[in-house]
């Protein structure tokens, strides 16, 4: 069983986690989450000499209708996502690093469903902060490498 993740570093609206050979830059979405679940929440992961260079993921605030579409959009740009459940990544290293780029040059973001009867889901973020712990998380993830 791992350990609780170490926060590394926070500022803004994000934290850097450290957890195992894992180091993500997290936020939790603005506004009050639904009732009975935990706040909407999206990261990018980094993995020590591990496969992960800014995956990001999202935990969406609502179990989307099947088959919905998870587009996250950032500025003005969209980003399909894969889901599922209340789950939902990047496609790839192409795509992560035109969303850590998008985050670097936009102040919010937001990621968006359909619920099973049809309404929108709609998380949204604040981005205060976002450049400081992708460049903490992808700094621990490399000295955790080199140990």
């Amino acid at each position: 069983m791992l350990a609780a993740p170490a926060i590394v570093a926070a500022d803004g609206q994000w934290a850097t986690l450290s957890q195992g050979t894992t180091c993500e830059a997290a936020s939790k979405s603005v506004g009050a989450p639904a009732r009975g679940r935990p706040p909407a929440r999206v990261s990018l992961a980094f993995d020590a000499g591990g496969p992960r260079h800014g995956q990001f993921a999202a935990r969406l605030s609502r179990i989307p209708r099947a088959g919905a579409t998870v587009m996250l959009h950032i500025g003005d740009q969209p980003f399909l996502l894969m889901a599922e459940g209340d789950m939902a990544w990047s496609r790839g290293p192409r795509q992560e690093q035109a969303i850590i780029s998008a985050i670097r040059a936009n102040s919010g973001m937001r990621v968006e469903a359909r619920s099973p009867g049809g309404g929108r889901i709609v998380d949204r973020y604040s981005l205060d902060g976002a450049p400081l712990a992708i460049d903490a998380a992808a700094a621990c993830a490399a000295a955790l490498a080199n140990r």
